[in-house]
């Protein structure tokens, strides 16, 4: 191992163009963590939002972007059971995913599911996490539930249809147009709603013959939040993932009461390392196995190189794609051998 690595920085925020490759140094691990060789790094939202200065990372994480990984391991830090060098994983980082080695806390890390590809672990950490801290520790899914879920053909909608259908929930999926909606019901969703066509709440509605949905993942701010509540069950509980478009919304205090409605919010990134940890332990125990029986469907993979990662970015501030798209490191091109991955 040399002492230096390619990555990724933003010397100034900006534009995709703010995003350099340069020769950095390797991390040094601390105890309780392990040194990953990052073969595949996942780009999500909130590292758009960073580049462009407007999302600080927590006390303590990495200033350079990238919140999922999938490679192997490569030093493992005092402390530390359970790994061994070479082991392939993927991880959810406190940033510094856009590199060629991150050094993330071993409680972050989990081996790849059954018969998932190293490029398809790459995409999975930020949103699996994700999708397990809200659907399952806040929101309580359970069987039989049904789960309105906007922006359904995306990196966390894609997380949400799968963990739904996992637990035999019953996924509706919103999504904006025809393609989309044809890639939500490659993940499994049977009912998709394009917004653009057909006003969701009515939709909802009418597919839990008036009842209304159980729960909802919602990543808009503005007159959305209003328009899920009047979409919502009694005893609903919606998850506030993001404030997209607008951060400010009005809240029908009559609907709040009259329904019962729980409103939850929250982002995973500042979460601390132990909720992290058991978020982790969570999708070993619940999620993982279902992967042995073949039927979890992963998203559509677009694959840049890492020293592209502004392309990668501009393709995703576009907002016209699907699915999620991965940055491949040298070490990670050598992984790039199944359908499952498309050029960016």
């Amino acid at each position: 191992m040399t002492d230096t690595m390619l990555a990724i920085d933003v010397p100034t925020p900006g534009g995709p163009e703010a995003l350099v490759p340069t020769n950095a140094a390797i991390p040094v691990i601390q105890p309780g963590e392990v040194l990953i060789r990052v073969a595949v790094a996942g780009i999500n939202y909130p590292d758009l939002l960073q580049r462009r200065g407007r999302y600080d990372q927590p006390p303590g994480h990495s200033p350079r972007l990238g919140l999922e990984v999938s490679g192997e391991i490569a030093a493992i830090g005092p402390g530390v059971e359970n790994f061994a060098v070479g082991d392939a994983v993927l991880a959810l980082c406190n940033g510094g995913g856009y590199a060629e080695y991150v050094a993330v806390p071993a409680g972050q890390v989990l081996p790849l599911p059954h018969g998932v590809t190293m490029v398809q672990a790459g995409a999975m950490a930020e949103t699996w996490f994700t999708v397990e801290h809200m659907l399952m520790m806040h929101g309580h899914l359970r069987a039989g539930m049904s789960v309105l879920i906007h922006g359904a053909a995306g990196g966390i909608g894609s997380a949400a249809i799968a963990l739904c259908l996992i637990h035999g929930a019953r996924p509706i999926a919103v999504v904006s147009s025809e393609d989309k909606a044809w890639a939500a019901k490659e993940l499994g969703a049977k009912d998709v709603i394009i917004h653009t066509e057909d006003d969701f709440v009515t939709a909802a509605q009418a597919l839990t013959d008036g009842n209304g949905v159980d729960r909802i993942v919602n990543f808009a701010g503005g007159d959305i939040l209003a328009r899920n509540m009047v979409a919502a069950a009694r005893g609903a509980i919606i998850l506030q993932l993001a404030s997209l478009d607008s951060t400010k919304s009005e809240i029908p205090v009559n609907l709040l009461l009259g329904k019962a409605l729980t409103l939850f919010g929250a982002t995973l990134r500042p979460q601390p390392i132990a909720v992290k940890a058991a978020i982790a332990q969570g999708l070993l125990s619940g999620a993982w196995p279902a992967f042995a029986s073949g039927t979890v469907k992963l998203p559509r993979l677009r694959a840049v190189p890492l020293a592209e990662a502004a392309r990668a970015h501009q393709a995703l501030e576009d907002r016209t794609s699907y699915g999620k798209i991965v940055l491949l490191t040298p070490f990670g091109e050598s992984f790039v051998n199944d359908n499952s991955v498309a050029p960016a």
